[in-house]
C-alpha cells in the first residue's frame, strides 16, 4: 500500500475523507446534534485543521486517498490557527461551546514536553477493515522511531487495540459531559521509559482534534 505526503491540492479530498470517517461516531454525534448540520459543520471546522496541519505538522494518505494520518510537531509550543476563535464560531455555529468543551478537556491531558502529536487517524467507512489504517501506524511508527520522540494522541474506545500494537500506552480517561468517552494514550521515544509529564493548569486553546484517531 503507498502512502504519500500530501499536497496542498488535496487539501480538500482530505477534509472529507476525515469528515466522512468522523460523521458516524459517537463524538460527532455529540459535538454536532442536529444530523442534518453535521456533515457541514465536521468539514467546516476540519478544513481549519488540515490547513494548520500544512503549516505546522505533516499529512500522510494512502495513494488512493481513502486514509490520512494528520500530526503536529510539538517540539515546541505552537500557534493556534489565525484568528480561530472567530473561524470556529463560523464553522460551528451554535455547536461551537461544544468544540470548545472539548478543548478544555484535552487541554489538561496534553504533554509539556516536546513531542509528535497524532491528530488524526481516519478511514473512509467504505474501505476499513482493509489494512489502510495499519499501513498508516507502521509508516507513522518508523518516522516517530527516526526523530526519537514521544507521541501522544487521544482515541474512541476501538481505536486502543490498534494504537497499543504500535506502542502508545493508555492515559486516564477522559468522559465528555453526557457523551462518549475518549482515551489519550502515550508513544514513548526510544531513549525514554517515563511517562510524559502532564499540565492540568495549560490553557485551553485547539486540542479537539486529537480525539478521531
Amino acid at each position: 500500500m503507498h502512502i504519500h505526503a500530501a499536497r496542498s491540492t488535496e487539501k480538500d479530498e482530505i477534509v472529507a475523507l476525515i469528515a466522512d470517517a468522523l460523521h458516524p461516531s459517537p463524538l460527532a454525534a455529540w459535538l454536532v446534534p442536529d444530523p442534518e448540520q453535521r456533515q457541514k459543520v465536521l468539514i467546516d471546522v476540519v478544513a481549519i485543521w488540515v490547513e494548520h496541519a500544512m503549516f505546522c505538522g505533516d499529512i500522510h494518505l494512502t495513494d488512493d486517498l481513502t486514509a490520512v494520518t494528520v500530526g503536529f510537531h510539538r517540539y515546541r509550543p505552537i500557534p493556534p490557527p489565525a484568528n480561530y476563535r472567530v473561524r470556529l464560531t463560523d464553522a460551528a455555529g451554535s455547536h461551537a461551546d461544544r468544540f470548545t468543551t472539548l478543548e478544555a478537556l484535552l487541554a489538561d491531558r496534553q504533554p509539556t514536553e516536546p513531542h509528535y502529536h497524532l491528530a488524526f487517524l481516519a478511514v473512509r467507512p467504505h474501505a476499513q477493515r482493509a489494512g489502510r489504517a495499519t499501513a498508516l501506524l507502521a509508516h507513522h511508527r518508523s518516522r516517530l522511531d527516526r526523530i526519537d520522540l514521544p507521541s501522544w494522541s487521544t482515541t474512541p474506545a476501538d481505536g486502543k487495540p490498534l494504537l497499543a500494537r504500535y506502542g502508545y500506552t493508555p492515559r486516564p480517561l477522559i468522559t465528555l459531559p453526557d457523551g462518549p468517552a475518549l482515551h489519550p494514550m502515550r508513544r514513548n521515544s526510544h531513549r525514554r521509559s517515563s511517562a510524559m509529564p502532564i499540565n492540568s493548569a495549560r490553557l485551553v486553546d485547539h486540542r479537539w482534534q486529537d480525539s478521531h484517531t
